[in-house]
C-alpha cells in the first residue's frame, strides 16, 4: 500500500487502561469514515481501506481495545461493547468529525450496527458485510454447526479439549484462554484461529491460514472472541434488529458472501429484511474472506455507490483536532 500510506498515526488514551491505535489515510476534506474491524480483536486490515476511494474519503481505521497495536494486548479489562461505542465517540470527537460513514465486516458489522443504534445522529450511513448479529444461533453455528461443512477441521478443534467438554466448546476454550496459564492460553488460541483461519475461504489457502497464527495477535482474537461469545456481545437477545428503525433512514449497503461459513448468510437475510430501504448484495463465489477477490471487489463498488448517494449531503465535514 505505498500509494496509501497513513498520513496520521497516533495512540488515543480512552481510560485508565486502553490506548487506541489509530490511523487516518485519504483527503482530509473527504467523506469520513471510521472502519471497524472484525475478530473481535483481530486489528486494522489495510485491505479494507483499499476498498475506499481515498481521494473522496477521510477513512479513520482503529485496532479496538485488546487488538493489534492498542495497548495493553488481549486485556479484557473494561472490554465491552459499550466500551466501543464511547471509543468510537472519543475517536470522533478528537478529529473533529461531526458525522461519517461506518464501516464494518464480521464482529465489525454488529458493532457498526450498535454504534449506529446508539448514536444515529453521528452517522452518515452504513456498509456492512459478513453480518454477525451475536444471537445464540449465530454463536452455536460457529462453534458447532459448522462441523456440517467441515466435519474434519471441526474434529481437530475440538479435540483440544478432553471428549467430555466438546459438548460446550465456547465455555472449554474461555477457560483456557483466560486461565492464566501463558503456554495453555497461547495453545488454545492457536487452534481456535487455525480453525477461524482454515474455515473462512472459498477455496483452501494455506498462505492465508499462516499469516494468521502469529501467537501474540491469535492470542488476543481468541481471548477477545470468546469473551464476547460468553457475553453474549453485552447486547439484549435480538437488539440490533428490534431497534433497526433508529437507523433505518440513513444509506446503508449491506453485501454477503453467499457461501459465507462463519457468519452464514441466513443473519445478512434477517438484516435485508428489517431494512429494505438498504442495498443488499449477494457475492456468490465468495465465503467470509473480504481482502480479495469478488468479495473485496463488490465492497469496492459499494463504497461507490455510497459515496453517489452521501456526496451532496457532506464533502467535507470534519475538522483534524
Amino acid at each position: 500500500m505505498d500509494e496509501q500510506k497513513a498520513r496520521h498515526r497516533f495512540h488515543l488514551p480512552v481510560d485508565k487502561c486502553h490506548q487506541l491505535y489509530i490511523e487516518e489515510y485519504g483527503a482530509h476534506d473527504g467523506i469520513p469514515v471510521v472502519v471497524l474491524h472484525g475478530g473481535p480483536g483481530a486489528g486494522i486490515s489495510r485491505k479494507h481501506v483499499e476498498t475506499f476511494d481515498l481521494s473522496a474519503f477521510r477513512v479513520v481505521a482503529f485496532d479496538q481495545r485488546g487488538a493489534g497495536r492498542s495497548v495493553p494486548s488481549a486485556s479484557l479489562h473494561d472490554n465491552t461493547t459499550d466500551a466501543l461505542i464511547a471509543d468510537i465517540e472519543a475517536i470522533r470527537e478528537k478529529l473533529g468529525i461531526d458525522r461519517w460513514l461506518v464501516a464494518g465486516g464480521s464482529w465489525g458489522s454488529c458493532l457498526a450496527l450498535a454504534y449506529g443504534e446508539a448514536h444515529p445522529e453521528r452517522c452518515l450511513g452504513f456498509r456492512l458485510h459478513g453480518i454477525f448479529l451475536a444471537g445464540q444461533e449465530d454463536i452455536d453455528w460457529w462453534f458447532h454447526g459448522a462441523r456440517s461443512i467441515f466435519p474434519d477441521q471441526w474434529e481437530e478443534f475440538a479435540s483440544f479439549v478432553p471428549e467430555e467438554e466438546r459438548a460446550d466448546l465456547l465455555a472449554a476454550y474461555y477457560r483456557r484462554l483466560t486461565s492464566g496459564n501463558a503456554h495453555e492460553e497461547v495453545a488454545a488460541a492457536l487452534s481456535l484461529r487455525g480453525f477461524s483461519a482454515k474455515t473462512q475461504t472459498f477455496l483452501p489457502d494455506p498462505g492465508h491460514v499462516a499469516a494468521l497464527m502469529e501467537p501474540t495477535a491469535a492470542l488476543a482474537v481468541a481471548r477477545l472472541f470468546t469473551h464476547y461469545c460468553v457475553n453474549r456481545a453485552f447486547l439484549e437477545p435480538g437488539q440490533l434488529l428490534r431497534d433497526i428503525d433508529r437507523i433505518r433512514h440513513l444509506p446503508c449497503e449491506i453485501v454477503q458472501g453467499r457461501y459465507d461459513t462463519v457468519t452464514p448468510m441466513l443473519s445478512a437475510w434477517r438484516l435485508h429484511r428489517a431494512w429494505p430501504e438498504a442495498g443488499f448484495s449477494i457475492v456468490t463465489e465468495a465465503n467470509h474472506q473480504s481482502t480479495k477477490g469478488p468479495l473485496f471487489d463488490e465492497l469496492k463498488a459499494a463504497t461507490e455507490r455510497l459515496r453517489k448517494r452521501m456526496a451532496p449531503i457532506t464533502p467535507k465535514e470534519g475538522k483534524c483536532a
